[in-house]
């Protein structure tokens, strides 16, 4: 028996003459959040709705418990909850007049509707706004209203297409926990081009660059590939390049600007302690240093090299 929540087989999809994403084959069993991560046109939209019925793929299948979500799109679905990038929402409703209307949509019984309305607002912490307009609510309470439209019918799988752009910091941070806490009964599949998102948010990762998935693993495998692994240094005496690629335990660097390198290392601390030794003694005098992670671009190019 095919007990995956989600089954993706060698999805490909083309517009025109391009592919936007090429056999692409990975299966979720068991709940948590999984991040969909990949920079801008990398393929993560044109996966997320095919996933969720909006688009129909050009090869390939996608199950949803065990579901064929082409051949079987309404039963498929009755498993799914959808927030799309852009929120599906009337503005001209209020907010329970919407999630009414949501839950006709997904076939609620009448006579569950107001329970169901009921308890996805207390979920999603917009109760005390039953009775305002959604164009009168402010852009965290719109995403709120997006997301319970998407679990109203309390679906086992969640799809939420960049749940945070253009959020303020702390509407990213309520966000954040209500997706965690939605998380806890169902599997959710969150997609962004954001490496922090991933961290604070993510179990596990599917990556995909230029179409390919690169990565599927969890959050700690990942993590290897997020290290430090250069050391941005500011000298206001700064010597040349040359000499600062000469240092003990230094594999390669650049000039950002002027007195400003950038060093990858073997050691970080080998090439901490003998930049501070060779700035006291060559009078470089040393302002700044620090690590800095791995950037987006750098960690899809390393995963590609292994794939």
């Amino acid at each position: 028996m095919d007990n995956s929540i989600l089954k993706v087989e060698n999805l490909s999809h083309r517009y025109s003459l391009q592919w936007a994403i090429r056999k692409i084959s990975f299966e979720i069993t068991q709940n948590g959040i999984y991040g969909l991560l990949g920079s801008n046109g990398a393929g993560k939209s044109t996966m997320m709705n095919i996933m969720c019925g909006v688009l129909s793929q050009t090869e390939g299948n996608v199950y949803i418990q065990g579901v064929d979500i082409r051949e079987d799109p309404v039963e498929a679905k009755k498993h799914l909850g959808f927030l799309p990038q852009v929120p599906p929402l009337h503005p001209e409703l209020t907010v329970e007049e919407y999630l009414q209307y949501c839950a006709d949509l997904r076939y609620i019984p009448d006579s569950e509707v107001k329970k169901a309305v009921g308890e996805v607002m207390e979920r999603c912490g917009i109760g005390h706004f039953r009775k305002r307009l959604i164009r009168n609510l402010s852009g965290g309470y719109q995403q709120r209203v997006g997301i319970a439209q998407a679990i109203i019918h309390n679906p086992s799988f969640v799809v939420l297409d960049e749940p945070t752009n253009g959020l303020d910091p702390n509407q990213i941070l309520e966000i954040r926990h209500l997706i965690k806490e939605i998380a806890n009964e169902r599997t959710v599949i969150l997609s962004t081009h954001i490496l922090s998102e991933v961290q604070a948010t993510c179990d596990y990762i599917r990556m995909i660059e230029q179409g390919n998935l690169v990565f599927s693993g969890s959050i700690d495998e990942f993590d290897h590939y997020i290290t430090p692994n250069s050391l941005v240094v500011l000298l206001k005496n700064g010597p040349t390049l040359d000499e600062l690629l000469q240092l003990p335990g230094v594999l390669g660097g650049e000039m950002l600007r002027e007195n400003s390198y950038r060093l990858r290392y073997s050691g970080v601390e080998e090439v901490t302690r003998c930049l501070v030794e060779m700035s006291v003694a060559k009078g470089w005098d040393l302002m700044e240093i620090y690590p800095e992670k791995s950037s987006l671009n750098t960690i899809f190019a390393e995963l590609s090299k292994n794939n």
